[in-house]
């Protein structure tokens, strides 16, 4: 079920219509005179985000009209956003992506997070059009409204059981196999720096490991950070620092929005997915700055500061997604605030060892709305990484590229002859905008799963002439 979606038109539809800018100045020509001297009196230049309801002869809504640019998902947003409650209709050329597009746009702006707040406001809906791809719309839309509930709950109801439990649930619907690792178990299955990090929490930490699809099949591995809250430990974040914190578990959020992507669609590959479910909390037996912890790797890394948590549980769970060797190992963190300076809020980094595959990413997110700006793995900055005491340092020993840095360090767990690829993210958007109101987002899922179904999706081949 997609919000405010219709099957069909009733009685009342109002027709909306769909108008690119070069050809709206021939639609205006063709319609009634009345409609003419209405718009023109309305001052309705025509250009692309213009939006105005047109009356018919006592007042009443009678239709609408959309000029559009370059159609996205947004574009239709802001026309369900501005119109009255009633019914409408798409009436116009739409290609088969400009009605998905339409559909999706509509239905994430008139749905809206109400776990603790009811929503008063009356949306307006849409019919279905005829063009749109009805079943990978409703896929988008589940994968993403996952995700942003599950980055938009407080800290107090997703703690690391509950995002575990967030896992658990969708594996059940989609056929998956689970399992999870809680506590100090985690010490026992060789996971040292996971249990390091969520030690101090009253909320045990633990490991989700989900597998699904044909063994025979590509190896496909997600790992996502759930930091569930962060107060950065026993280097305290401030409280401007900690206010948006619950939101660090924005990587395992996203990748469970893109999981549910891959198993609904049935993508051919093996999937597993990884989430180091933790709370960084301050306690008599938090880790400190200056231990030197264990990774199950076997590298050593110096805590040269606690509040570069994500990266350490990411460690564990990547060198577990590695020894698999698998097609492609993707990983998604709310990781470096030196991302968000560098490229926003609402880019993320890509980082990535496999070029082919990193520009299909970058072309899937230009052709959904969703873009990511790739960063590199410059190798001669591991060096800011090193320690006297331990293998390597959390943090770097100076204070510019950090994005980079904490691309590297993840690096040196996930090691060589893997194609990986990691995205630093915000998970969040920070005000609201048409059919992205301010909360969780998980950023990139429709990027990867155009990459992704692009890799492993192979196109009947043209028959050949006779």
């Amino acid at each position: 079920m997609v919000d405010h979606l219709a099957a069909r038109p009733s009685k009342g539809t109002i027709l909306l219509h769909a108008v690119h800018t070069k050809a709206f100045k021939r639609w205006l020509k063709a319609q009634p005179k009345i409609t003419q001297n209405w718009l023109k009196g309305q001052r309705f230049r025509g250009k692309a985000g213009d939006l105005a309801t047109i009356p018919d002869r006592n007042g009443a809504l009678s239709r609408a009209v959309l000029v559009y640019g370059e159609p996205t998902p947004w574009t239709f947003a802001r026309a369900a956003a501005k119109l009255p409650a009633a019914r409408y209709q798409l009436q116009g050329e739409l290609t088969p992506a400009m009605a998905s597009d339409a559909a999706l746009g509509w239905a994430l702006e008139t749905r809206r997070f109400d776990r603790y707040k009811a929503s008063t406001r009356r949306h307006p809906s849409l019919v279905w059009p005829q063009e749109a791809d009805r079943e990978h719309v409703e896929r988008l839309y589940r994968a993403t409204v996952l995700g942003r509930d599950l980055i938009t709950t407080p800290a107090e109801d997703m703690g690391p059981a509950e995002l575990v439990d967030a896992g658990v649930q969708l594996a059940k619907r989609c056929g998956a196999k689970t399992s999870v690792i809680v506590g100090d178990k985690l010490l026992d299955k060789g996971y040292p720096a996971v249990h390091a990090v969520g030690r101090a929490a009253s909320r045990a930490p633990r490991l989700l490991d989900l597998t699904w699809g044909d063994a025979k099949a590509p190896k496909l591995t997600l790992v996502g950070k759930g930091v569930c809250f962060d107060s950065g430990g026993l280097d305290l974040k401030s409280a401007a620092g900690m206010k948006l914190m619950k939101k660090d578990m924005g990587g395992a959020a996203t990748v469970l929005a893109l999981a549910s992507l891959i198993m609904e669609s049935e993508l051919p590959v093996r999937l597993r997915v990884l989430i180091p479910a933790v709370e960084n909390s301050v306690s008599d037996n938090a880790f400190r700055p200056g231990d030197v912890l264990q990774t199950r790797k076997g590298l050593t890394v110096e805590v040269g500061n606690t509040d570069a948590e994500g990266r350490l549980i990411l460690a564990d769970a990547l060198t577990e997604a590695a020894s698999e060797s698998p097609d492609q190992l993707i990983d998604f963190a709310t990781l470096t605030g030196a991302a968000r300076i560098a490229l926003g809020t609402e880019l993320p980094a890509l980082f990535s060892t496999d070029d082919a595959f990193a520009q299909a990413v970058l072309d899937g997110g230009l052709a959904t709305s969703d873009p990511l700006w790739r960063m590199p793995l410059h190798t001669p900055y591991r060096r800011h990484l090193d320690s006297t005491l331990a293998d390597l340092n959390n943090i770097a020993s100076v204070g510019q590229g950090g994005a980079i840095t904490a691309a590297l360090f993840l690096k040196e767990f996930v090691g060589t002859g893997v194609n990986w690829s990691h995205v630093d993210t915000m998970a969040y958007y920070t005000g609201s905008r048409a059919g992205r109101p301010a909360g969780g987002e998980p950023f990139a899922i429709r990027a990867f799963f155009e990459a992704l179904r692009a890799r492993y999706v192979k196109t009947p081949e043209p028959a050949a002439d006779a």
